[in-house]
């Protein structure tokens, strides 16, 4: 099965039962193993535990997020993706945002395949 890495946006989307957002992604997304970076990982945990502190949910929604993180690839990083985002990242001159959000998509899907190997 093609593996996809998704960021946390998406991933929040598409896993979301009320979500408009995430239908136009599902399709994209059906048969495909889904991936997440460790900072996405990382991310959604943060945002649950803000809700649980701030009592807008309870603990059982940790428990749903584990079980639907269980269901996906967490890629980790390792020495080299830092150095080719270092290194595409120190030689950007135009558009900075949205080049370091396509160098992060690159870094993100050279993880997938070292993860998958």
């Amino acid at each position: 099965m093609p593996t996809v890495m998704v960021d946390t946006d998406v991933y929040s989307y598409v896993m979301s039962s009320s979500s408009k957002r995430g239908a136009r992604y599902k399709r994209y997304l059906e048969g495909q193993t889904i991936a997440l970076s460790f900072i996405t990982a990382g991310e959604l945990y943060a945002g649950y535990r803000k809700k649980i502190n701030k009592g807008d949910w309870t603990e059982s929604h940790m428990t749903k997020l584990e079980a639907r993180l269980a269901a996906v690839v967490i890629v980790p990083y390792d020495v080299e993706v830092c150095r080719t985002y270092g290194n595409l990242k120190a030689g950007l001159r135009i558009r900075p945002v949205a080049t370091a959000q396509y160098l992060r998509m690159i870094c993100g899907s050279r993880l997938v395949l070292s993860a998958i190997r």
